[in-house]
């Protein structure tokens, strides 16, 4: 997708506040206007005082200043209130499209980026397309009517100056732009990658900072972080070279149109088709003119970073949907519910290898089905599958229930996951409380709810410890948890659920032999009557007599 593209349909974004987009840009060609009224208007007044009239002949003109140098200072202000309150408006439009989108893609979508990339492009990237209407398309809009207004003012009264004025800004407008975007477009794309990287690189670095002491390789992450800072620096610098030169050219496009105004109306003076106060008028207005004309170059200047901003953007929310949502979602079969699976096949891309083959299941209401197989083998591709986070490449899940059996693929997928509650084998853990934490299930639940969901996942006397109670923060990703309470955690949330079928992705991961034992016999406990798929690549761990039947997935 190209950069112009991107902006295109970033741009588009802002349709449904367009008529306070054209408020803003009305009162912005009114300060503009007010500026150059004022200039022209102390032009004609110096000029005309010259030739010492009645004092009454310049009360208007005396007026005229007032009144434009008031009005320039309030229609600015209003400018930019009204250009802020629009471009906020569609920044919040947009950052909502971009969260719910990447909700959709979540988590198999999203799995190929980095999650400080990511944090850039929904943060400073988004923030950063702002000035896409505040600092181009505003900018733009409001020069280019107030300066034709100047110019035909000017083509009244000397039309070689009018055309001289008209040229420059041109100049200005549109081809200086193009060099100034030529040195930096480079160096903007440069520096919305370096920013990505330098932000995914810091995370990383406090993330891990207890292992890289241990490790005594602070220094080294720390050098890197300071080789892509120099980078970084080193495209930003490149792009204030490229304003700087835009600078100079704009200035020295508005002294030949001051100089040309000069000349064409020394010869319309001579010429007697032009008064002499109105050659004042002449010289002066093209510096007003150029002082609004002006700020389009760095204006500018900031399309090769936006374009760079919006097809990082868009090149997340534009992805196809790892699910795809039926357009007519069927009606949930009635519980109990069990499962039915064959020839499941399904793969994270259309260009990867199949990462899950499943052999034909049938898993009747309430029963334990164990599922084991080494690192690599499809186990938590299967879960995903499971509860929609990823498709079928090919072959079925259908939930069955006593009234018949639904492909879940004809399914909505958050009634799908109300049925099957997916334990993971990470749980993230919110910088929360305990009650908000396990809440996270169902919303509504009551404080009496949670506690009744933690008793029978074994927390009770861990929670009776805690200084709060339910109200103790656990710290950022659980940092005061230990994995044991972790899993537990999650099993909580499962409970407060109630969702009749659940699967847990290696919950005794990262735990030890005796930690892991007890919390399966928990877990077996905890959901007695449910229907239960266990993936683990630690069968041993596990009493076989506890389980319906066993699926062992080889590897790929």
């Amino acid at each position: 997708m190209s950069g112009l593209t991107a902006l295109w349909r970033i741009a588009l974004v802002g349709r449904p506040v367009l008529g306070r987009m054209l408020a803003a840009v009305a009162v912005g060609v009114g300060a503009v206007g007010a500026a150059i009224g004022l200039t022209a208007t102390s032009a004609w007044l110096i000029s005309r005082a010259a030739e010492h009239p009645p004092v009454l002949y310049l009360m208007v003109a005396v007026t005229g200043v007032r009144f434009f140098g008031v009005s320039r200072g309030v229609l600015r202000y209003v400018e930019r209130l009204a250009g802020h309150d629009a471009a906020f408006r569609v920044l919040a439009r947009l950052r909502s499209r971009a969260y719910a989108r990447m909700e959709r893609l979540a988590p198999a979508g999203l799995a190929e980026f980095r999650s400080g990339d990511l944090l850039a492009r929904l943060v400073e990237d988004v923030d950063g397309l702002a000035d896409l209407w505040l600092r181009v398309l505003l900018p733009y809009m409001v020069a280019g009517v107030a300066a034709s207004v100047a110019v035909a003012a000017i083509w009244l009264a000397v039309p070689a100056a009018a055309i001289a004025l008209g040229a420059t800004v041109l100049f200005v407008a549109f081809v200086i732009p193009v060099f100034t975007i030529n040195v930096a477009h480079r160096a903007e794309r440069r520096i919305s990658g370096a920013r990505g990287e330098l932000a995914s690189a810091t995370l990383e670095v406090l993330a891990g900072a207890p292992e890289l002491l241990v490790a005594g390789a602070t220094e080294a992450r720390l050098a890197d972080l300071a080789a892509i800072d120099r980078r970084l620096a080193a495209a930003e610098a490149q792009t204030a070279a490229g304003s700087g030169l835009g600078a100079l050219l704009s200035g020295l496009a508005s002294g030949v149109a001051i100089w040309f105004g000069l000349v064409a109306g020394i010869a319309a003076l001579r010429a007697g088709s032009t008064a002499g106060v109105i050659l004042a008028v002449v010289a002066l207005t093209p510096i007003a003119v150029h002082e609004a004309v002006g700020g389009l170059v760095p204006a500018s200047q900031h399309l090769p970073g936006l374009a760079a901003m919006a097809e990082r953007l868009l090149d997340v929310i534009s992805r196809p949907d790892p699910v795809t949502e039926p357009a007519v979602p069927e009606q949930l079969p009635q519980g109990p519910y069990g499962l039915r699976c064959r020839g499941l096949r399904a793969r994270y891309s259309a260009t990867e290898p199949d990462a899950l083959r499943l052999p034909d299941i049938d898993v009747a209401p309430g029963d334990r089905v164990l599922v084991t197989g080494p690192s690599g083998s499809g186990k938590s591709t299967f879960a995903a599958v499971l509860v929609r986070f990823l498709e079928p490449s090919s072959g079925t899940v259908e939930l069955v229930g006593s009234d018949g059996a639904a492909d879940i693929r004809r399914l909505s997928g958050d009634d799908v996951r109300r049925v099957i509650c997916l334990c993971a084998q990470d749980p993230h853990v919110f910088d929360s409380s305990v009650v908000e934490n396990v809440r996270l299930a169902r919303p509504g639940a009551t404080d009496e709810e949670v506690s009744s969901a933690l008793s029978a996942a074994q927390l009770t006397s861990w929670i009776e410890s805690l200084p709060e109670g339910l109200a103790t923060p656990v710290g950022e990703h659980g940092a005061r948890l230990s994995g044991g309470q972790r899993q537990r955690l999650s099993l909580a949330r499962a409970l407060l659920a109630d969702a009749p079928v659940v699967v847990f992705d290696e919950p005794t991961e990262h735990l030890d032999e005796a930690t892991a034992t007890a919390l399966i016999a928990d877990l077996l406990a905890a959901t007695a009557g449910r229907t239960i798929v266990m993936i683990t690549h630690r069968p041993e761990l596990i009493d076989s007599a506890t389980w319906t039947s066993r699926v062992d997935l080889g590897p790929l």
